[in-house]
């Protein structure tokens, strides 16, 4: 009698279980809006529980092939939490060390999965946000390139690759090619490169938006200010056919409303992205148009239930 492995579908390695996350529609909150569908990737269903997972294992791969990542080298990166826990997941999976450059203040929860995966952290100052990190660890691995293999997410261009290569083509299978709108949130930028530059050559009609903080001082994790922040060298901002804004209290609003009208508990970029997608829908349904939006929520509440946001009416 076989005991295949994969008998039962089990037996897949960390890598495989990466991609073809589920398309969820926000029926609820896009309620009432005629002839628009307001659709989501739920991209917490990925092994590490978020979108950076696709950019993970683009980038590691792709050093491994070239010889960079090597027996004996260790991963670097500067992190806001999601990349960080993803090459920690993968490091301790295929056995080489991590080591992140990260911001004091991230939520507890992250810490504790960092620590549980045997990630070493370099911890930065808070009030410079991911920009410190990045910093840090260049300075790291200036310091001691024959020790690290610097993957720099901010200029990797595995990171958008990875979302050319599966986000998109996930996206447009789904909607069966229905799709109208790509909305996504600017961090690294790598979801929204590259998700909207296949979707643009599958319909060059379709609709890119990209959304960011509305204020240097903001409190959505993940999410960079590209007016005053350090702009990741694979960002191109003539790729968005529109740019909007979202606010930390707005994004903290749509969190709740998404959990108790969806059911869904998610992170507060996701909140952002929500909140710009909504704002869409609703020019949309009041021009009586069709329309079909796509965003993506980059990972659950898991790492974020500490936050006080959530005990508000």
């Amino acid at each position: 009698m076989s005991t295949g492995k994969d008998h039962f579908g089990l037996g897949r390695t960390t890598v495989e279980r990466v991609g073809n996350t589920p398309l969820i529609r926000l029926d609820r909150v896009a309620s009432g809006l005629q002839r628009v569908a307001l659709l989501a990737k739920a991209e917490w269903s990925n092994p590490g529980g978020s979108v950076k997972d696709r950019a993970v294992v683009s980038m590691v791969q792709d050093a491994q092939a070239r010889g960079l990542l090597a027996p004996g080298r260790t991963v670097l990166d500067a992190t806001s939490g999601n990349t960080g826990i993803a090459l920690a997941m993968l490091g301790a999976a295929q056995g080489f060390p991590v080591v992140l450059a990260m911001p004091s203040n991230v939520s507890p929860e992250r810490k504790r999965i960092l620590t549980a995966f045997g990630a070493r952290i370099e911890w930065t100052d808070p009030d410079q946000g991911s920009d410190g990190a990045i910093r840090r660890a260049r300075e790291l691995a200036g310091n001691d390139p024959g020790r690290f293999c610097y993957l720099d997410q901010y200029s990797n261009d595995q990171n958008w690759l990875a979302h050319y290569r599966t986000t998109g083509p996930e996206i447009w299978e789904q909607t069966g090619g229905k799709v109208t709108h790509f909305v996504a949130g600017l961090g690294t930028t790598g979801t929204f490169m590259g998700a909207t530059r296949r979707l643009k050559e599958l319909n060059p009609v379709i609709q890119a938006v990209s959304v960011q903080p509305d204020s240097p001082f903001h409190g959505l994790e993940g999410l960079k200010h590209m007016g005053t922040a350090i702009v990741p060298a694979i960002y191109n901002p003539h790729l968005a056919d529109r740019q909007l804004e979202a606010g930390t209290e707005a994004a903290y609003e749509m969190v709740r409303r998404l959990a108790r009208e969806e059911g869904l508990l998610v992170g507060i970029s996701a909140g952002a992205a929500v909140v710009a997608s909504l704002r869409i829908a609703r020019e949309e349904a009041a021009a009586g148009r069709e329309a079909v939006i796509v965003t993506i929520l980059p990972d659950s509440a898991d790492k974020y239930l500490s936050e006080r946001f959530w005990e508000e009416a």
